[in-house]
């Protein structure tokens, strides 16, 4: 299997640590939707990070579509199979996803739109989603023990590292680690993982 893609993408960088930590083989090709568009067009005509090149040659896109392929494949799931537990980490998962696609929506906003063409009333609205997402996954990673190998790390906590590690590098100062001690404390935890120091955030 290839996945394409590039790791500074937190979508990318979420579907290739669970493929690692499911043990399936597989090749990482940083293709970035926006330096080599043709490069990425070529494989997938959508220009979808990440996009999972499987062993028949079918192309699948989205971070939670190829983990659930990848599941399936592996024959086991880094979700809890307890439904309290699986609620709980559906949850996170919700929380983590929401809280990355209003960062995304602001790094685009700034950095793709021409200053004069910035829409300040949709920015306020983007970061205030981004903000309150952001303090319920903070109250939800408060209960969540920290895992002491990385075997015992669910999808939960992994996708919620990945996007706090993403957001801190993208909207540097904007959500201030102080005000996040669980998550950034949980983060910094399951970053000394092999898995994580093997992906890291490009």
């Amino acid at each position: 299997m290839r996945l394409i893609g590039m790791l500074d993408s937190p979508y990318v960088r979420r579907a290739a640590i669970t493929l690692r930590l499911l043990g399936l083989p597989y090749a990482l090709e940083q293709v970035s939707v926006f330096r080599t568009f043709d490069q990425f067009r070529a494989i997938n005509p959508v220009v979808k990070a990440p996009s999972l090149v499987c062993d028949n040659d079918m192309v699948l896109m989205d971070s939670t579509l190829i983990i659930d392929y990848a599941e399936a494949l592996a024959g086991r799931s880094l979700m809890p199979t307890d439904l309290a537990a699986r609620q709980r980490a559906l949850r996170i998962v919700g929380l983590a996803l929401a809280a990355c696609e209003k960062a995304v929506q602001h790094v685009y906003e700034h950095n793709l739109r021409p200053t004069e063409k910035v829409h300040q009333p949709w920015v306020e609205r983007v970061d205030g989603q981004c903000a309150s997402a952001f303090a319920l996954l903070e109250a939800e990673i408060k209960a969540v023990p920290v895992p002491s190998a990385e075997q015992d790390l669910d999808q939960a906590g992994l996708t919620a590292a990945v996007v706090w590690t993403f957001t801190q590098a993208l909207l540097p100062g904007r959500l201030a680690p102080a005000a996040h001690p669980a998550l950034a404390g949980f983060t910094a935890a399951v970053d000394a993982f092999p898995a994580f120091q093997a992906l890291p955030h490009a």
